[in-house]
């Protein structure tokens, strides 16, 4: 069972002044809402979202929320930027799981970082690259993890178009 899952934000703009306030890109959003379409359709509600301070990362999380991805307000987490530490994310997420261990929780981040969560909460030894708006669903219980499904826009439109 799905219990965790691991985005990277939409496409974004790119870096003038201040990477922490980039947006998303047209396009960008719309791979988000593409993503929250698939997710709506896979899985049920999430119990919690957490989102990187960014802007670009609470964008994605506010349309999430805007498609019933989940109901809840999204939490913003300084633990999620992109040079966060993953340690910390696990640690974190370690806390909530044993306080209610069914809770299904959605976290919004950035390369380098969402690599490196599939790694720590799976230690599989791989740190996979994420297209934008991709997600990493994971079956996360007792401090072990397994990695189900990784889906993006790409290859969503990819099956799409062969069906």
């Amino acid at each position: 069972m799905v219990n965790l899952v691991i985005m990277r934000h939409g496409e974004a703009e790119p870096q003038y002044l201040s990477d922490s306030e980039r947006q998303l890109t047209a396009a960008g959003q719309a791979e988000v809402s593409q993503m929250a379409e698939w997710l709506h359709h896979h899985y049920s509600a999430f119990d919690q979202i957490f989102s990187s301070p960014y802007r670009r990362t609470q964008q994605t999380a506010a349309l999430l929320v805007q498609k019933a991805v989940s109901t809840q307000a999204v939490e913003l987490n300084t633990d999620l930027i992109p040079e966060g530490n993953a340690q910390l994310v696990v640690d974190f997420l370690d806390t909530l799981y044993a306080e209610n261990p069914h809770a299904k929780i959605l976290v919004v981040s950035h390369m380098p970082l969402v690599s490196f969560l599939v790694e720590a909460f799976t230690r599989s030894g791989q740190t996979p690259i994420f297209d934008t708006a991709g997600v990493a669903c994971i079956d996360y219980h007792q401090h072990k993890g397994v990695l189900l499904e990784y889906a993006c826009p790409s290859l969503i439109h990819l099956v799409k178009s062969v069906s």
